[in-house]
C-alpha cells in the first residue's frame, strides 16, 4: 500500500539520520579504515556536516532501521560511532552558525623595497 501524498512527506515519518565518530588515526591501518568508513557513509547518500559527522535524510523509520544495519556491519574494529535519528519536524529547529570576520579585513601595506 502506497500512502497518501500527506502522510508522505509528513515531517514526523521522514528521518534525518546523523552519524558521528571519533576513528583512531595513528597507524597507516587505522587511517585507512577511518577513510573506508567514511567513503562508506557517502556511497550510502550521506553528506558531510563536519569531517567526522554525517547526515541523510531518511524515509520513515524501517529505512532507518536498515540503514543502522548497514552501517552496523561496516564499523572499523576500533573507535567510537554514534548514531542520531531525529524527525525532520525536530530537525527543522536547527540552527547553523558559521564564523565571522570582526571588522573590515586589512589591506595590505604599500611594497617597501631597499
Amino acid at each position: 500500500m502506497i500512502p497518501d501524498r500527506q502522510t508522505w512527506i509528513s515531517g514526523y515519518r521522514a528521518l534525518w539520520m546523523m552519524v558521528s565518530f571519533d576513528l583512531p588515526v595513528g597507524e597507516k591501518s587505522e587511517r585507512k579504515a577511518a577513510t573506508d568508513f567514511r567513503n562508506y557513509l557517502l556511497d550510502e547518500g550521506f553528506r558531510m556536516a563536519q569531517y567526522s559527522i554525517y547526515y541523510r535524510l531518511l524515509d520513515g523509520k524501517d529505512a532507518a532501521a536498515a540503514m543502522e544495519s548497514r552501517i552496523q556491519k561496516r564499523l572499523p574494529q576500533n573507535g567510537s560511532v554514534h548514531v542520531l535519528t531525529i524527525t525532520d519536524k525536530q530537525y527543522e529547529s536547527i540552527r547553523v552558525f558559521e564564523g565571522r570576520r570582526a571588522g573590515n579585513p586589512e589591506k595590505p601595506g604599500q611594497l617597501v623595497l631597499f
